[in-house]
């Protein structure tokens, strides 16, 4: 190769992806007038243009056409042009060899600038209301909600796969978002639930549900858009007046730990306190700003073991079921159920936080971990997740081999226990060594609290008042 010939080798693959694309719009501007021009009522115009000028129109859009595609067989490469799918954009920049995301970001700025063309939505497209099932895994992310203005969250995530695979028509804005949960950062899901008006194949909106074959792959195509830690893993087409957020009947949580030296049977007596409808601003951080109801409605609290052990030491699971949920309700009944199970508060103690009128003020306590948390799963009413047996099979390996990753992992942290001499806990202790200090328990309902909700009431109404 001659010493000038590197920047052309760099820039052929970069003209290739380009006229890709091009002709792609040309195919898709080609079908866009043709359906307008079949569903157009008034006739006139169209019957008033000479039969010669009609053809010659059609003969130049296919010639444009395959000037591009000649163009680019010219590099001797094969491109296989699929404009019925969204994603294949993304997938034209990916197969052409040595395009990296950058180099990937850098030939759609430079092709959108040259076309107008806008990367990321559509707006000409026809759209539907689907509900989509999700699941991650929390730990890399900070919440679901993208409100919190830091990066990364699974909310925003999904987001940039959605334009990506350039699934939204028009704006975010338009596609009428709603999600049934938003999570703490940290917290995982095996069932979360969005909705929002997607790209769909059909020509009609809410089209035939028998159709549903010649619908877009949505999980298909979201899952190869998204990072490892997050999976679309079913959709459904849903009535317009759907909302994840409010039209979700139950959300049920899962919460898992150690056994260790807990007394389950006082945890679950203390548990089945919290079933019924109860005010549980005791339970919960308090959003006095936006939520002046704290009744919420837990339907079922069961506390069993998972058939699983490591180390001596055997894992289970808390698993609640509500009508809705406050903002980090789980994890302050679960702090609770804790002290309960420790043996420094009675069973009783739920009973006293939740009669906010002898206890009007939260006593202050840590929440429980976040990690073990996991949104399982949301109930709606007439709402049946699809998923192709392709797009099954996919999730299925990669839940497989993920799994085999981490249990790699834990091998390895098991090996280096097994090095460590650990001496041997019934042996006699040294008297030189002085016992470690418990720290000492102060009752719940002794300790210091937190202000009221009448209180942060007065005080939102001051702070707005001041402003205005």
């Amino acid at each position: 190769m001659a010493a000038g010939d590197g920047g052309d080798t760099v820039a052929v693959p970069t003209e290739i992806a380009a006229l890709r694309l091009r002709v792609l719009e040309l195919e898709r501007e080609n079908q866009r007038l043709a359906q307008i021009a079949s569903t157009c009522s008034c006739g006139s115009k169209e019957d008033n243009i000479p039969p010669s000028l009609v053809e010659n129109r059609d003969q130049q859009v296919q010639k444009n056409v395959k000037s591009q595609k000649s163009r680019i067989s010219d590099y001797d490469v094969s491109l296989p042009f699929d404009h019925m799918m969204i994603s294949t954009e993304n997938q034209v920049l990916c197969d052409v060899k040595g395009e990296g995301h950058d180099d990937l970001s850098k030939i759609r700025r430079k092709h959108s600038k040259r076309t107008g063309h806008q990367v990321g939505n559509v707006s000409h497209c026809q759209k539907r209301l689907i509900a989509l099932k999700i699941m991650y895994f929390g730990q890399r992310f900070y919440g679901f909600a993208s409100e919190a203005h830091t990066e990364p969250t699974v909310e925003s995530e999904i987001f940039k796969a959605l334009e990506r695979a350039r699934l939204l028509v028009g704006s975010i804005k338009d596609a009428c978002y709603s999600r049934c949960g938003r999570t703490d950062k940290g917290v995982s899901a095996t069932g979360q639930v969005i909705s929002l008006y997607l790209r769909s194949n059909f020509k009609e909106a809410g089209g035939n549900v028998l159709g549903e074959r010649s619908e877009i792959d949505y999980v298909s195509v979201l899952n190869r858009n998204l990072p490892r830690d997050i999976r679309v893993i079913g959709w459904c087409p849903v009535s317009a007046d759907f909302l994840a957020r409010f039209s979700c009947l139950g959300r049920e949580y899962k919460y898992l730990f150690w056994k260790g030296g807990l007394d389950v049977s006082k945890m679950q007596e203390a548990a089945f306190k919290f079933i019924g409808e109860h005010d549980l601003r005791n339970f919960c951080k308090m959003d006095a700003a936006n939520v002046s109801n704290y009744k919420r409605c837990i339907t079922d609290f069961t506390i069993s073991a998972c058939d699983q052990r490591s180390n001596h030491d055997e894992l289970w699971s808390m698993n609640i079921r509500g009508s809705a949920f406050l903002w980090h309700q789980v994890r302050c009944m679960v702090a609770v159920l804790f002290l309960v199970g420790q043996g420094l508060e009675s069973p009783c103690v739920v009973d006293s936080l939740l009669d906010i009128t002898k206890t009007p003020r939260k006593p202050q306590y840590t929440m429980a971990p976040e990690l073990p948390l996991i949104l399982r799963s949301c109930l709606f009413d007439r709402v049946n997740f699809m998923c192709s047996s392709d797009a099954s099979q996919a999730l299925i390996e990669h839940l497989k081999d993920e799994y085999h990753q981490y249990m790699l992992q834990a091998a390895i942290f098991d090996e280096a226990l097994t090095c460590l001499c650990i001496p041997d806990v019934n042996a006699e202790a040294n008297p030189s060594e002085s016992p470690k200090k418990k720290r000492k328990h102060i009752p719940l309902l002794s300790r210091e609290t937190e202000p009221s909700y009448e209180e942060r009431r007065a005080r939102v109404k001051a702070k707005s008042a001041t402003c205005s």
